[in-house]
């Protein structure tokens, strides 16, 4: 057996907009999964909603008047072997009713608008695809 895995709590928060999802690609700066397409993330400080409602602002400068909640997602734990981390994911369905006003910050490189049925076209963080099903995207 190899060592224990250490567990991590994240909330992925995941924005909609006339049916279409909001991925960002992950700069070279962050700690994990640089150059990969994911969901608005962070690890939870606290309580995981107001940590969603933090990363939202910091990532893409959405503050609560531009976003709506549409669902909470039931925690799912992904594993990772590779980082020996073991992910324990809070997701949140946003609808974001001002996409116009994104602003990446430094941790994204890039944002795309896309039909949720191609996420596998993309090459993503670990559980995100998982995510986008049980939100019934």
């Amino acid at each position: 057996m190899g060592e224990q895995m250490i567990e991590k709590d994240v909330v992925v928060c995941i924005l909609e907009n006339k049916g279409k999802i909001l991925l960002v690609k992950r700069s070279s700066l962050v700690g994990t999964y640089r150059g990969k397409w994911s969901g608005i993330c962070g690890y939870v400080e606290g309580d995981p909603y107001k940590t969603a409602m933090k990363e939202l602002y910091e990532e893409v400068g959405l503050k609560i008047e531009d976003l709506k909640l549409l669902k909470k997602g039931k925690i799912i734990e992904v594993s990772d072997e590779s980082l020996n981390v073991k992910w324990k994911a809070y997701p949140y369905l946003f609808e974001c009713k001002s996409p116009e006003k994104i602003k990446l910050n430094w941790e994204n490189v890039e944002y795309r608008w896309i039909d949720p049925r191609e996420i596998s076209k993309y090459e993503t963080v670990p559980g995100l695809k998982e995510i986008l099903e049980m939100m019934g995207e």
